[in-house]
């Protein structure tokens, strides 16, 4: 099918969320190409442009209903232009009759589960001229071969599984990605050559929960064994994956961290909070005093590992004492960088439910002092690589300064230094010769 005019139509995705729906949008674009678009500049440019959203927290969803009401706005001026909603927001089970009812002018609203459908909902729009709404309320499995456009040169995001089986009280995802389903390691090793071949040299392996990577398929497999397998493939230099959930942090698991040499020392593992009883309010699975015992074990088996994480403050029933265990768990744990958030009710999670919650002014003070100790932290992180001498693979121009390239290190870090174009996709030497909170400074090591 083509629905390509007699002159080229362009499209604009725009994503909101995590590196899974970056991903999502990274096929959304395969998609489109391969029914006739081409990328746009800015939205005056689209003849298309889709939303590719996230729920997981407030904030990002009142951004997309902010940005709905301006792309209202652009339809006006423009009304040939196709808007369509996809994604978790859409996935929520009330969602898709607000949308109908409150943004009439949005032509497509699909869901998590039928993204690969998109080119036939936009063909019936263009056809009906009415708006069109699929939303599948659950997936019976993986859709292979999607076509996909990458956004980078040299790395790439593989998804390894879908969903998740968690239920942690405050979290939305199992409820608009369903059920954790693991793709095959035939798929997943097939993808990873293509990618080998194609000259991608850094991969991450994508997942709610990567760790429980295979339960689904009969446990013959687990993940351990899907990263020996990667190690394997042929032209991939690096292997990264995110997320880890700390509970099934296995032995298995950080040994083949430690044996595999293309596996990086850089494992991100949200801890949440710092408190028992937070965690156990969350429906975490794990203790304090056991997530501790596995930074320890992970340190103590791979020197000079770069932990990252995922915390939480504010959460129903936090209170000063147990906010206080979360930054002394930050101290002790000492992570290169954290993601930090303000809990958020959504609506239909059993968290949104729970009595004592926390005013917004004490959520505020408390973010803004977890961030501080996290921001000292990660700069005395940085200002001990000064000197260091490191592998760096090139990824390409820095995004503050175009004269600089950007390159990045094993453990994750950006080092910026002045390079070349034709750099783009080299493992270099680099030594690091400055520090700021986001990125070290380096230059071509001699010799």
């Amino acid at each position: 099918m083509s629905i390509k005019g007699d002159s080229p139509q362009k499209y604009l995705i725009i994503t909101f969320g995590c590196q899974m729906n970056e991903h999502d949008s990274e096929h959304i674009s395969g998609l489109l190409e391969g029914i006739g678009y081409t990328p746009a500049e800015d939205q005056s440019d689209a003849d298309i442009i889709v939303v590719n959203t996230c729920c997981v927290r407030e904030s990002a969803e009142n951004k997309v209903f902010g940005l709905l009401g301006r792309l209202g706005r652009l339809k006006k001026q423009n009304p040939g232009l196709i808007l369509c909603l996809g994604g978790c927001m859409s996935q929520q089970e009330h969602m898709a009759p607000r949308i109908k009812q409150r943004f009439s002018y949005i032509d497509v609203v699909f869901g998590t589960y039928n993204t690969n459908q998109l080119p036939e909902l936009i063909d019936r729009t263009l056809n009906s001229g009415k708006q069109v709404i699929e939303v599948w309320p659950a997936n019976g499995g993986i859709v292979e071969d999607i076509p996909v456009k990458r956004r980078q040169r040299v790395r790439a995001w593989v998804s390894i599984t879908y969903g998740c089986n968690n239920f942690c009280t405050y979290c939305i995802v199992p409820h608009v990605r369903g059920r954790e389903r693991s793709r095959t390691p035939g798929d997943v090793g097939g993808e990873l050559e293509t990618l080998g071949r194609e000259g991608y040299r850094d991969v991450t392996l994508l997942g709610q929960n990567v760790n429980s990577y295979g339960r689904d398929l009969g446990g013959a497999v687990d993940f351990a064994d899907l990263l020996h397998m990667a190690d394997g493939v042929a032209g991939i230099e690096r292997i990264r994956f995110m997320t880890s959930h700390p509970r099934d942090f296995c032995d298995k698991l950080v040994e083949a961290v430690v044996n595999l040499p293309k596996v990086c020392e850089h494992i991100h593992l949200p801890v949440q909070a710092g408190s028992n009883a937070i965690l156990q309010s969350m429906n975490r699975g794990y203790t304090r005093e056991y997530y501790l015992g596995l930074v320890d074990k992970i340190k103590t088996a791979i020197p000079g590992v770069a932990l990252t994480t995922d915390i939480m403050v504010g959460f129903p029933g936090e209170t000063e004492a147990h906010f206080l265990d979360t930054l002394d768990l930050v101290r002790q744990v000492e992570y290169e960088s954290a993601f930090t958030f303000v809990y958020n009710p959504r609506r239909g999670t059993p968290a949104a439910g729970m009595t004592d919650q926390v005013s917004d002014k004490v959520k505020s003070a408390r973010i803004q002092e977890l961030i501080e100790l996290q921001n000292t932290i990660t700069l005395q992180k940085n200002r001990a690589e000064v000197g260091r001498v490191l592998e760096c693979l090139v990824e390409g121009t820095s995004r503050t300064n175009r004269e600089l390239m950007g390159a990045r290190t094993r453990t994750g870090k950006i080092v910026v230094y002045h390079g070349t174009p034709e750099q783009i996709g080299a493992l270099l030497t680099l030594r690091v010769t400055g520090y700021s909170l986001t990125h070290l400074e380096g230059e071509v090591a001699a010799g």
